[in-house]
């Protein structure tokens, strides 16, 4: 098979594009608006950027509330995503009212940063708490600005759960990261974690 994405004539039932992108980390970003209100949301749009200084980014298809709040306050927070979450997870990305707590709506735990005035999810295994360094809009060829929104982060603190930790490294295995596969399937990331060396 081979389509131009401009007709984007693959003849499936289902664009592919974001199939072949995967799996991608799942970003569960929390924040606080300038109300008080707190929002948890999942982006799949979410990875690490830079290493030095340490950058997560995620990208907002169309202005949702976790956008409007870490423009306003210049703050997030990034959790991880694990099997044992994943229902939960599920829960808090139903489409809300602005102000509703999607903590409370999934029976999540939130806690709020040390650092950074916004809130991460309790029961998660590792949780970045983040300042925002950029919002970009990205362009398409004809120069047209995309119904995206990237914000990037530089972490600022980083919390783990002492169970995952094994010989000094977090165990994949035992923290089982959850990714999005394109559609609506996802894969366990710990279940055939394998070691391989640069030559």
């Amino acid at each position: 098979m081979f389509y131009e994405t401009a007709a984007n004539a693959h003849g499936l039932r289902h664009d592919p594009f974001k199939a072949i992108v995967a799996p991608r980390p799942i970003g569960w970003i929390g924040t606080k608006g300038n109300d008080g209100s707190f929002n948890l949301s999942p982006y799949s749009f979410f990875n690490v950027v830079s290493d030095n200084p340490k950058i997560v980014m995620f990208s907002s298809s169309g202005r949702k509330h976790s956008l409007r709040n870490a423009e306003e306050t210049g703050v997030f927070t990034a959790s991880l995503v694990s099997r044992d979450l994943v229902e939960k997870t599920n829960l808090s990305s139903r489409a809300v009212d602005y102000g509703v707590d999607e903590f409370q709506l999934a029976g999540l735990t939130s806690k709020m940063g040390r650092v950074v005035e916004a809130p991460f999810v309790g029961e998660a295994h590792a949780a970045l708490e983040c300042r925002v360094t950029q919002i970009l809009q990205p362009v398409g060829l004809d120069g047209e600005a995309a119904d995206s929104w990237m914000v990037f982060g530089q972490v600022v603190a980083i919390h783990i759960d002492d169970s995952i930790i094994r010989d000094g490294r977090l165990d994949m295995g035992l923290a089982r990261p959850i990714g999005r596969m394109g559609y609506m399937d996802y894969c366990d990331g710990g279940s055939d974690v394998f070691e391989l060396q640069r030559p």
